[in-house]
């Protein structure tokens, strides 16, 4: 008995070390004077790190590796980042912007339905085509062009995208996210379908919320019956399609949701009554001006759709990790380079840290950088615009790059330890408080996932094993908990530091981390006391 007893206060007395620097940052980054994330998030690692050296025993090899390879990682959200300002900045000095926000004003000048329409179903689609956090970087500026204010469009579209995210990228942190737990293909179709609808039934209710923040509860009353059907038309195909495939529902159901959204907004389907005043009159756009100014955006949807989807072959031929060259750096590690142009830096420090790139899979080259140089030449750019669009691109990314490599270490320290990590402590911590009452806190631990490493993807690679013998040992439907955490990766989206850097930096909005997690954190708690609920009927 005293030995359990000496067990149990070891385990709350590591929980208690573990989650004092989220603590500590939570409060730093939502306090009145908040601190901004390029300085909260690099102390919190600070923090971390001399947790990791002088309580759990890390060596300080294992330290400056870590923090090589959490360095190292901010690159991808940042060239993302940068892609997305860039073909922003295009669209919006070129006089596109302007085409499309009369065009879609010409389909409806209701602020419910052109929220809808884009911050919904489009960003719906563009999920499940790509991931990575690209819906945000292309919905959020389309929403803004039209009026709305920038930092309620963040919180929207952080809130929104979250329903598409288990079977975003084509499926990405279902098939990839689970992919080392031994499961065969009917294990992850049914892991699919359970998610689906789990997101189905709490997508009633998201959207909703995400809308009130940007339009009052009058405007969603007056409107609700079209609100809940643009909702139906992405979610039913979405959760039909889950049931024979767990690639393809949130790109099907976007598309399909994308065109009836648009059809029914045009008909004042389930809307308030038109009124038309005569300072209010439409400006006429034709087709091939439409055409024109959207030609960048259905360019990008189009190569991220055919280098996506696995068939196709372009996929494999992006991802192609054959080596083509490799270099002994002697103590710093291994440096290679792939025939995909993946670039690789292994055995860091001598250690088993390591980062990879993969130059032509992430969507900062292809399809983003690509298609504003395209861009160039379809709206005949000037050099001066040209200058200009790239100067306002680095002029805005230096401060989230600090703020990003300190996340991403922070993330690396967290997870130094293996089973014995400060994050694995937390979620076997949060398991044997629950037992059998599991099911209602396991979409949480997903978020929780989400919100540390800044992927569904990787919360279900990181949690996934421990979701599955929590499952086996307290008797519960392994891939309903399995579901229960890829929607909770999902939720953890709302919350996640790197996508709200992501979104504040795409839209020039600085300084607002704290005050967008304290509003957020909210819908996601309801997602996973809602999903927590219906978990018990399935």
């Amino acid at each position: 008995m005293e030995l359990l007893g000496d067990n149990w206060n070891k385990t709350m007395l590591n929980l208690i070390i573990s989650t004092i620097p989220i603590i500590l940052l939570i409060w730093m980054m939502t306090k009145k004077n908040a601190l901004p994330s390029h300085i909260a998030l690099p102390l919190t690692a600070l923090l971390i790190g001399f947790i990791q050296l002088f309580y759990f025993g890390a060596d300080t090899t294992h330290l400056l590796a870590n923090i090589i390879a959490g360095s190292l990682s901010a690159i991808t959200p940042i060239s993302i980042i940068a892609g997305a300002i860039l073909l922003n900045r295009t669209i919006s000095i070129t006089g596109a912007e302007t085409i499309i926000r009369h065009w879609l004003e010409s389909i409806s000048r209701n602020q419910v339905a052109q929220l809808m329409i884009i911050g919904w179903a489009f960003a719906f689609m563009i999920e499940g085509a790509s991931g990575f956090g690209t819906p945000a970087a292309i919905a959020a500026p389309i929403l803004v062009g039209l009026g709305f204010p920038a930092l309620r469009v963040a919180m929207l579209a952080l809130v929104m995208n979250s329903v598409p995210v288990s079977f975003g990228a084509v499926g990405t942190p279902t098939w990839f996210g689970f992919a080392g737990l031994g499961l065969d293909e009917a294990a992850l179709l049914n892991i699919g379908q359970y998610s689906a609808i789990l997101h189905t039934v709490a997508a009633f209710v998201i959207p909703v919320i995400a809308l009130s923040f940007v339009v009052d509860w009058h405007a969603i009353k007056r409107n609700f019956v079209f609100i809940q059907l643009s909702i139906l038309a992405c979610t039913i195909p979405y959760v039909l399609f889950a049931q024979w495939n767990y690639e393809f529902p949130a790109l099907v159901g976007g598309a399909i949701g994308l065109a009836i959204s648009t059809v029914l907004a045009r008909y004042n389907v389930g809307m308030e009554k038109r009124i038309e005043s005569d300072n209010q009159q439409t400006v006429a756009v034709s087709f091939g001006q439409v055409f024109k100014a959207m030609s960048p955006t259905l360019l990008l949807i189009v190569i991220l759709i055919v280098t996506r989807i696995q068939q196709l072959g372009i996929k494999a031929l992006l991802t192609d990790g054959t080596p083509l060259l490799s270099v002994q750096l002697g103590g710093l590690g291994e440096f290679s380079l792939s025939h995909a142009l993946i670039i690789k830096f292994a055995d860091i420090l001598g250690t088993n840290a390591a980062w990879s790139y993969k130059t032509l899979y992430v969507p900062a080259l292809i399809p983003f950088l690509l298609v504003v140089f395209v861009s160039i030449f379809i709206f005949s750019m000037s050099r001066s615009q040209v200058k200009q669009v790239f100067s306002e691109t680095g002029s805005r990314i230096k401060i989230p790059f600090i703020a990003l490599v300190g996340a991403l270490i922070m993330v690396k320290f967290m997870m130094m330890g293996g089973d014995h990590s400060p994050i694995m402590t937390t979620g076997r911590a949060f398991s044997e408080l629950t037992g059998t009452n599991w099911q209602f806190f396991a979409s949480y631990l997903g978020a929780l996932g989400a919100f540390f490493s800044g992927s569904a993807t990787v919360s279900n690679l990181t949690f996934g094993g421990i979701q599955q013998s929590i499952a086996l040992n307290v008797g519960l439907p392994e891939h309903l908990i399995l579901a229960l955490q890829s929607v909770g990766g999902a939720m953890g989206n709302m919350v996640c530091i790197n996508n709200i850097i992501a979104v504040s930096t795409i839209l020039g909005i600085a300084n607002q981390e704290g005050y967008i997690i304290k509003r957020t954190v909210l819908p996601m708690l309801l997602y996973g006391a809602i999903v927590g609920v219906v978990s018990l009927a399935l």
